[in-house]
């Protein structure tokens, strides 16, 4: 009788989790497929008509506004989802505009205007997914096997990795050798076949349907907080709010200096933090127009808002591997036969590595020496490596800046470095994002989630936009620095200041466990 009460208690792993698993590793080959070659290609290729000095700081302003469209699409399809056409649905369809990207990159490479409608295209569909396919996954577990979860979103981000280290190892080559619409076709290909595996599991899926027009949504709590008048006391929530709106329109008005993209982004961020903290003054009103529970839960998707917005510096730092870290190793020696975009495969290497080794070795190691790596302790350790490896690029810049000729090989060094502290924020922050969510808000915060690398991006943009000022180049150059040294010090002291206050914000975050009951 105990064995078999035992063996039912067990938790059992959901037999569909391999079809999204599959489908996520042929996914991410055909992201980073294509990610990994871009800057290489805008500079080679796509923008040979330019000044020959002014190229790799386009090609890196076209790669970060991408990757910002990317990570910013994760907020219309966690909408869409959440709202009307449920996860499945919605990664269905759109992975068809993602193939019908992935198309485009290889019918014009030659065609600046066609070749950006496929990255725009790319950038819906592989944002729009983003956020709903690992919260697809969580969807498959419940109370008695949420113990499975983490070891699940582990193996989602190990083929994550597989993918993207075969992706980074072969399409610098076939770009070399095979060309562009071919090196741009065979991601289109991979990404068909993820969306046809995805579609074979749908009978076996868990489906949570979308929730109905709700009274008592998160934004409609949020309206309810800033408006109410609560007597004798001033609406000071609601005044920092508008506020808000007032440096939104500001931000916008920049749009002929920073750009389209990062003046939206900026006006974006703008609206999020103003609204968030006049929200926050002023939720204490919205208990009895609404159940105690909902604002309960709004208040802690705002407490979750806080610590995504300090991974922030992490993914502006990391996101600049495949675009700065790229520019680098091409003024670096190197055998003849290897590209620079070829180093990008060291990070998923690692991270394949790392990560069973995080889980059974380091993890455990430290519990038993009484230092338990809570999910909160492991990114911001996380945030604090990627400060560290950008220190080091920083005095190799240096040293390269001052004459001496480095070997490629020095980048292995910073990639480790960058890819421990990916280990510790980026399946660490899956996870805790799912799991903190209230049950009607699992995409949407997963799209908040994906909002932080955004955010991350328009940082290192608006660094760059910084730098071309002819009053901060001269104070740059007092400092006996080039600029590009300048900024990889300037993010990794952002990413270390980070790591700091998300240390001491972590200290008094209460955790919560938000998997459906049954």
């Amino acid at each position: 009788m105990s064995q078999t009460t035992a063996s039912v208690a067990a938790p059992k792993m959901p037999s569909q989790i391999p079809y999204i698993i599959a489908n996520e590793g042929c996914e991410r080959f055909s992201f980073y497929g294509m990610r990994n070659i871009l800057t290489v290609f805008l500079i080679s290729s796509l923008l040979l008509s330019m000044p020959e000095s002014a190229r790799a700081g386009m090609a890196k302003e076209i790669f970060h506004t991408f990757v910002i469209g990317v990570y910013f699409f994760p907020l219309l399809g966690g909408w869409l989802a959440d709202r009307f056409f449920g996860k499945y649905n919605t990664v269905f369809w759109l992975s068809l505009v993602y193939c019908a990207g992935h198309a485009c990159l290889a019918m014009f490479d030659d065609n600046p205007r066609g070749f950006y409608v496929g990255l725009f295209l790319i950038a819906l569909g592989s944002g729009g997914i983003k956020p709903l396919v690992s919260s697809f996954v969580g969807d498959q577990f419940n109370q008695s096997n949420r113990s499975l979860a983490q070891k699940v979103f582990d193996a989602f981000y190990w083929i994550i990795n597989f993918g993207s280290f075969f992706a980074s190892l072969l399409m610098p080559i076939f770009l070399k050798e095979l060309g562009a619409s071919v090196a741009f076709g065979i991601p289109g290909i991979l990404m068909l076949i993820a969306t046809i595996v995805f579609w074979s599991g749908r009978t076996k899926y868990v489906h949570v349907a979308p929730a109905a027009k709700d009274p008592h949504s998160f934004l409609n709590v949020v309206r309810t907080a800033l408006l109410a008048k609560a007597e004798g006391k001033p609406r000071s929530g609601l005044m920092i709010a508008v506020i808000g709106v007032v440096a939104a329109v500001i931000a916008l008005a920049q749009t002929p200096t920073l750009g389209l993209v990062p003046a939206f982004c900026l006006a974006l961020v703008t609206l999020l933090g103003f609204g968030g903290v006049g929200t926050w003054m002023q939720l204490d009103r919205a208990y009895g127009s609404h159940p105690d529970v909902t604002v309960d839960g709004v208040r802690s998707v705002l407490r979750v808002l806080v610590i995504f917005a300090l991974v922030t510096p992490f993914w502006s730092l990391f996101d600049q591997k495949a675009s700065t870290w790229v520019v680098q190793a091409n003024s670096m020696t190197k055998p003849s036969w290897f590209q620079s975009s070829q180093m990008q495969a060291l990070n998923p290497m690692l991270v394949m590595l790392l990560i069973p080794f995080n889980n059974l070795i380091l993890y455990p190691l430290c519990k038993r020496l009484g230092f338990e790596l809570t999910a909160l302790r492991r990114m911001g350790l996380g945030i604090a490596f990627s400060g560290v490896a950008w220190i080091v690029v920083g005095f190799m810049q240096l040293s390269m800046d001052g004459g001496n000729a480095l070997s490629i090989t020095w980048q292995v060094l910073p990639y480790a470095i960058l890819t421990m502290g990916e280990v510790l924020v980026s399946t660490t922050g899956l996870e805790f994002a799912y799991g903190q969510a209230p049950l009607a808000m699992k995409g949407v915060i997963m799209s908040f989630w994906s909002l932080s690398v955004t955010i991350g991006n328009l940082w290192v943009l608006l660094a760059d936009a910084s730098v071309k000022s002819p009053a901060v180049l001269e104070q740059i150059k007092s400092t006996g620095m080039s600029s590009n040294a300048f900024l990889m010090f300037f993010f990794a002291a952002f990413a270390l200041l980070a790591a700091l206050i998300f240390g001491i914000y972590a200290k008094s975050y209460k955790m919560l466990n938000n998997y459906r009951p049954t």
